[in-house]
């Protein structure tokens, strides 16, 4: 098989479709005007600021509602954009750093749209980046597990803190309330101990919840 997993073929579809992240294109620009008050990555960043509005607004709706907003609202809003792109680019000298901060969205403006046909995509993966950061700190204690069983035991801790996140549940709370009561537990029912299953027996405060939720 020639070409990467994002390449079509003659013969087969693109086996992932690419998603390219707005957080990054935008920290460019962001980094650029606060190192030297630049208007023109300004305007970019009050442009893009527009479509994340958009994105707040429907943070959290059906898949169905967040692509029809996309379609009615943030395909004209990016069209206007790349206008704008493809005509200051033209006024900027190349190799300048503005100059590559464009070009980072120009170059990957299909990746960048895609978003708006799929309601189920995000408009950038700061939800991943936050979700592994803990992974990503941990990396050099990680060398230490000792074994391929440490390694698959400490997997199995991460992704229920992870689902513990994802309900908006306290990980720590959820940890000591199943430690206690796995050793006697019934290994046919240990799906009653997964997180949402217990989460009305953790005596969870309310505020906890809400602040996860945020």
């Amino acid at each position: 098989m020639t070409g990467g997993i994002f390449e079509a073929a003659p013969d087969r579809p693109a086996e992932v479709v690419e998603v390219a992240c707005w957080a990054h294109f935008r920290r460019g620009l962001f980094d650029l005007h606060k190192a030297n008050g630049s208007p023109t990555a300004k305007e970019a960043l009050d442009r893009i600021a527009k479509l994340y509005r958009l994105e707040t607004a429907v943070r959290g709706q059906p898949a169905e509602l967040r692509v029809a907003a996309r379609q009615q609202y943030a395909v004209p809003m990016l069209g206007d954009l790349h206008q704008w792109l493809v005509d200051t680019r033209t006024k900027v000298e190349n190799k300048s750093e503005l100059a590559r901060a464009l070009d980072y969205g120009l170059n990957r403006w299909k990746q960048l749209t895609e978003f708006t046909q799929d309601g189920t995509l995000e408009v950038d993966n700061n939800i991943a980046e936050r979700a592994v950061r803990g992974v990503g700190v941990g990396k050099k204690n990680f060398l230490f597990f000792g074994s391929d069983s440490g390694g698959e035991r400490a997997a199995i801790a991460y992704a229920l803190i992870e689902t513990c996140k994802l309900n908006h549940i306290d990980p720590q709370r959820y940890l000591e309330y199943v430690l206690q009561r796995i050793a006697e537990h019934p290994i046919n029912r240990i799906e009653e101990l997964l997180p949402w299953n217990v989460l009305d027996k953790l005596g969870q405060p309310g505020q906890v919840t809400e602040a996860m939720a945020a």
